[in-house]
């Protein structure tokens, strides 16, 4: 399993370099020009319950598997609470977003999920495990990285942005697959080499899926017209409060 865990870190040092993240870190840019991205929805909570989970526990790896599911079952709160702060809600109604999360615009999200679906369904659990580290990994530059714009944010807004900022990062980061007993007992596992093989297959085909969909996102940010709707009158908005330096930004 070392060798699976060192294929991750090299293919995550690569994801690292995407431009997405040099979008992200770019103050010259409005800090919700750079979260606007967070009108995508990716929805994992149904891999975790219908496609993860499995009981009765059939050995240990699956009981690893089972453990992560209830600490990620709330974030989506979190994820809502996030739109609700960024004003997002004034942007679209009901209609529209549903129109928004099903158009092509927005089908490399669900082809990703079908993806995730179609390679970890009733498998063995490592293969439901090697998923679940690639995603954390990934999920862990993406959030550290968001938590510093919502940072740059809070001090316009006076609001803790829960999903991207520290909330989140904190949590994925004191997951029980974080632990040190677990990563020692992961790492010490030796794989066949027909199961290693298919584990490296799995671990590439899902950062080629996230690095799809991270140069997509980049490139909505960039593109997305945010500037006129920060500078209406929301009634009340944080935005206007903020200085027109950073709203034109």
């Amino acid at each position: 399993m070392k060798k699976v865990f060192a294929l991750i870190e090299k293919e995550l040092a690569k994801f690292a370099q995407l431009s997405f993240f040099e979008f992200l870190r770019n103050k010259s840019i409005n800090p919700i020009q750079r979260l606007s991205f967070a009108l995508f929805v990716i929805v994992y909570g149904d891999l975790n319950k219908f496609v993860w989970l499995e009981e009765p526990i059939v050995n240990p790896i699956q009981d690893i598997v089972n453990k992560q599911i209830p600490e990620e079952e709330n974030h989506w709160i979190w994820f809502l609470k996030n739109l609700d702060y960024l004003d997002f809600n004034q942007f679209l109604n009901f209609t529209d977003s549903l129109k928004f999360n099903l158009s092509d615009q927005t089908l490399i999200f669900r082809q990703t999920i079908y993806e995730l679906y179609w390679r970890t369904f009733q498998v063995n659990p490592i293969y439901k495990l090697v998923a679940i580290k690639s995603i954390k990994s990934i999920s862990n530059i993406f959030f550290s990285i968001t938590a510093r714009v919502t940072q740059e944010l809070k001090v316009f807004t006076n609001r803790e942005y829960p999903y991207f900022g520290n909330p989140h990062l904190l949590a994925e980061n004191d997951h029980s697959v974080h632990s040190y007993q677990t990563k020692e007992f992961i790492a010490s596992m030796h794989l066949a080499e027909d199961i290693h093989k298919q584990a490296c297959e799995l671990v590439n085909k899902i950062f080629e899926l996230f690095t799809a969909l991270i140069d997509m996102l980049v490139n909505f940010a960039e593109e997305y017209k945010i500037k006129q709707l920060l500078t209406k009158s929301f009634g009340g908005s944080d935005y206007a409060q903020l200085p027109l330096s950073v709203l034109l930004m």
